[in-house]
Protein backbone atom coordinates (compact mmCIF):
# COMPACT_ATOMS: atom_id res chain seq x y z
CA UNK A 1 0.00 0.00 0.00
CA UNK A 2 1.40 3.62 -0.61
CA UNK A 3 1.38 6.51 0.82
CA UNK A 4 -1.86 8.25 -0.28
CA UNK A 5 -3.52 5.11 0.08
CA UNK A 6 -2.17 5.00 3.76
CA UNK A 7 -3.25 8.87 4.00
CA UNK A 8 -6.67 8.34 2.53
CA UNK A 9 -7.98 5.27 4.32
CA UNK A 10 -6.48 6.96 7.60
CA UNK A 11 -8.54 9.87 6.64
CA UNK A 12 -11.58 7.68 6.06
CA UNK A 13 -11.37 6.32 9.38
CA UNK A 14 -11.14 9.95 11.10
CA UNK A 15 -14.67 10.83 8.98
CA UNK A 16 -16.38 7.93 10.08
CA UNK A 17 -15.67 7.90 13.71
CA UNK A 18 -16.29 11.66 13.68
CA UNK A 19 -19.59 11.45 12.46
CA UNK A 20 -20.32 8.54 14.85
CA UNK A 21 -18.97 10.81 17.82
CA UNK A 22 -21.34 13.25 16.47
CA UNK A 23 -24.32 11.14 16.05
CA UNK A 24 -24.15 9.45 19.74
CA UNK A 25 -23.84 12.84 21.50
CA UNK A 26 -27.24 13.63 19.56
CA UNK A 27 -28.66 10.24 20.57
CA UNK A 28 -27.09 10.33 24.34
CA UNK A 29 -28.34 13.94 24.95
CA UNK A 30 -32.10 13.17 23.51
CA UNK A 31 -31.88 9.69 25.74
CA UNK A 32 -31.30 11.69 28.58
CA UNK A 33 -33.59 14.62 28.39
CA UNK A 34 -36.67 12.54 27.52
CA UNK A 35 -35.94 9.84 29.16
CA UNK A 36 -33.15 10.23 31.88
CA UNK A 37 -31.10 7.37 30.14
CA UNK A 38 -27.38 7.21 28.78
CA UNK A 39 -26.76 5.52 25.67
CA UNK A 40 -24.98 2.75 27.62
CA UNK A 41 -28.40 1.92 29.73
CA UNK A 42 -30.30 2.13 26.27
CA UNK A 43 -27.76 -0.37 25.12
CA UNK A 44 -28.15 -2.47 28.23
CA UNK A 45 -31.86 -2.67 27.80
CA UNK A 46 -31.81 -3.33 24.11
CA UNK A 47 -29.63 -6.37 24.27
CA UNK A 48 -31.12 -7.52 27.53
CA UNK A 49 -34.81 -7.37 25.84
CA UNK A 50 -33.15 -8.84 22.52
CA UNK A 51 -32.77 -12.09 24.32
CA UNK A 52 -35.40 -15.23 24.43
CA UNK A 53 -35.16 -15.16 28.54
CA UNK A 54 -34.68 -11.59 29.09
CA UNK A 55 -32.05 -11.80 30.73
CA UNK A 56 -27.70 -11.61 30.38
CA UNK A 57 -24.81 -12.29 32.63
CA UNK A 58 -23.12 -9.26 33.45
CA UNK A 59 -20.17 -10.62 32.12
CA UNK A 60 -22.31 -10.83 28.69
CA UNK A 61 -23.20 -7.27 29.07
CA UNK A 62 -19.45 -6.12 29.81
CA UNK A 63 -18.18 -7.55 26.26
CA UNK A 64 -21.50 -6.26 24.66
CA UNK A 65 -21.84 -2.26 25.93
CA UNK A 66 -17.51 -2.39 25.94
CA UNK A 67 -17.30 -1.41 29.95
CA UNK A 68 -15.30 -2.66 32.67
CA UNK A 69 -16.65 -4.87 35.42
CA UNK A 70 -16.57 -2.34 37.78
CA UNK A 71 -18.64 0.23 35.53
CA UNK A 72 -21.62 -2.58 33.82
CA UNK A 73 -22.02 -3.06 37.62
CA UNK A 74 -22.30 0.58 38.80
CA UNK A 75 -24.37 1.15 35.60
CA UNK A 76 -26.74 -2.06 36.30
CA UNK A 77 -27.13 -1.17 39.91
CA UNK A 78 -28.18 2.33 39.08
CA UNK A 79 -30.80 1.14 36.64
CA UNK A 80 -32.28 -1.46 39.44
CA UNK A 81 -32.18 2.10 41.91
CA UNK A 82 -35.73 2.69 42.82
CA UNK A 83 -35.60 5.48 41.23
CA UNK A 84 -35.01 3.84 37.69
CA UNK A 85 -36.22 0.23 38.29
CA UNK A 86 -35.79 -0.86 34.99
CA UNK A 87 -33.53 -4.07 35.55
CA UNK A 88 -33.35 -6.56 37.97
CA UNK A 89 -30.45 -8.47 39.14
CA UNK A 90 -30.43 -12.72 40.00
CA UNK A 91 -28.18 -14.96 41.22
CA UNK A 92 -27.92 -17.63 38.59
CA UNK A 93 -28.85 -21.08 39.77
CA UNK A 94 -26.51 -23.06 37.91
CA UNK A 95 -23.41 -21.43 39.17
CA UNK A 96 -23.72 -19.66 42.57
CA UNK A 97 -21.01 -16.91 41.59
CA UNK A 98 -22.92 -15.96 38.52
CA UNK A 99 -25.26 -12.90 38.09
CA UNK A 100 -27.94 -12.18 35.88
CA UNK A 101 -29.60 -9.08 35.03
CA UNK A 102 -33.01 -8.88 33.59
CA UNK A 103 -35.29 -6.49 32.21
CA UNK A 104 -38.29 -5.52 34.20
CA UNK A 105 -41.90 -4.77 32.67
CA UNK A 106 -40.94 -1.00 33.19
CA UNK A 107 -37.61 -1.26 31.93
CA UNK A 108 -39.10 -2.82 28.67
CA UNK A 109 -41.75 0.00 28.50
CA UNK A 110 -39.29 2.54 28.57
CA UNK A 111 -37.47 0.52 26.32
CA UNK A 112 -40.05 1.09 23.61
CA UNK A 113 -40.72 4.41 24.08
CA UNK A 114 -36.79 5.14 23.83
CA UNK A 115 -36.43 2.92 20.64
CA UNK A 116 -39.07 5.36 18.37
CA UNK A 117 -36.98 8.55 19.92
CA UNK A 118 -33.51 6.93 18.95
CA UNK A 119 -34.58 5.76 15.12
CA UNK A 120 -35.99 9.27 15.05
CA UNK A 121 -33.25 10.97 16.04
CA UNK A 122 -30.60 8.31 14.19
CA UNK A 123 -32.71 8.94 10.60
CA UNK A 124 -32.38 12.91 11.41
CA UNK A 125 -28.74 12.89 11.76
CA UNK A 126 -28.45 10.22 8.64
CA UNK A 127 -30.39 12.87 6.38
CA UNK A 128 -28.58 15.97 7.97
CA UNK A 129 -26.52 17.51 4.81
CA UNK A 130 -26.34 14.62 3.01
CA UNK A 131 -24.17 12.54 5.38
CA UNK A 132 -25.83 9.28 4.47
CA UNK A 133 -24.74 9.60 0.79
CA UNK A 134 -21.67 11.07 2.10
CA UNK A 135 -21.19 7.58 4.49
CA UNK A 136 -21.99 5.59 1.46
CA UNK A 137 -19.40 7.20 -0.99
CA UNK A 138 -16.90 6.82 2.35
CA UNK A 139 -17.74 3.20 2.09
CA UNK A 140 -17.26 2.60 -1.25
CA UNK A 141 -13.94 4.15 -1.36
CA UNK A 142 -12.45 1.48 0.95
Amino acid sequence: MNEHNKNELLDIWLTLTHFQSKINDELEQALQEQFGLSLKEFYVLNFISQTEEKKLRLQQLQDMVGLSQSAISRLVGRMEAKNCGALQRHICEDDRRGIYTCITELGEKKLQRALVTFNEVLQSALLKDGLKSELQGLIQKL
